[in-house]
């Protein structure tokens, strides 16, 4: 079967950064939703210092639940879901990624960080035309985030070394997959130079 034709669409005026699930639940092994990720903490350590220097949009996801009523079917469907309640260190960022004064922190129910959040209007507001995705899982949150936000017409940027998964399989095959019909999969080294090629304000 050919090929579709696909084409960059590169990075637009005003960037900013999702940091999808880059929770506890995800980044440390010992839950069951989580897996070894310090390569991937590291990639995100080094966009996030870029995107802050530039003095550029940054948003976080969490996931996590008060009440047994909240996303009951993928719950039923996913049990170890179950252990993102609100109120556990499960579900606070990852400390070696400790979001600052003005970074919000997107709490979601859904895989997508656009179902049922603010987040979209919270980008628009911030004049934001193109969103860099990373974070946990690729299979998962990270995948659903991204499709929900070139469905919302952003530029949709994923860098691959700041994303990760339990399943190796799964991880390429989805990278694979944005990269064919959603987003630009774009390395590291080549985000921060796309970056630094004069948006935002560098910091004092």
């Amino acid at each position: 079967m050919a090929k579709l034709e696909r084409r960059s669409t590169g990075m637009g005026k005003k960037p900013a950064l999702l940091v999808v699930d880059a929770i506890n639940a995800f980044t440390d092994p010992a839950c069951p939703l989580g897996t070894r990720v310090d390569a991937e903490i590291g990639a995100i350590q080094t966009l996030l210092a870029t995107f802050r220097r530039l003095r550029l949009p940054i948003y976080f996801t969490s996931q996590a639940y008060t009440d047994a009523s909240q996303a009951s079917v993928w719950r039923e469907k996913l049990p170890s879901v179950d252990w993102l309640q609100s109120g556990t260190r499960w579900v606070d960022v990852d400390a070696r990624l400790e979001p600052r004064a003005g970074e919000i922190i997107i709490v979601k129910h859904a895989p997508s960080a656009f179902f049922d959040t603010d987040l979209k209007r919270r980008l628009l507001a911030d004049g934001v035309d193109t969103v860099f995705v990373v974070g946990f899982t690729t299979s998962g949150c990270v995948r659903a985030s991204a499709v929900d936000a070139v469905s919302g017409n952003f530029r949709t940027i994923v860098v691959p070394e700041g994303c990760g998964d339990r399943d190796p399989g799964a991880h390429a095959a989805n990278l694979y997959d944005l990269d064919a019909k959603y987003a630009d999969l774009t390395a590291l080294q080549d985000a921060l130079r796309m970056l630094e090629g004069g948006c935002g304000q560098p910091a004092p």
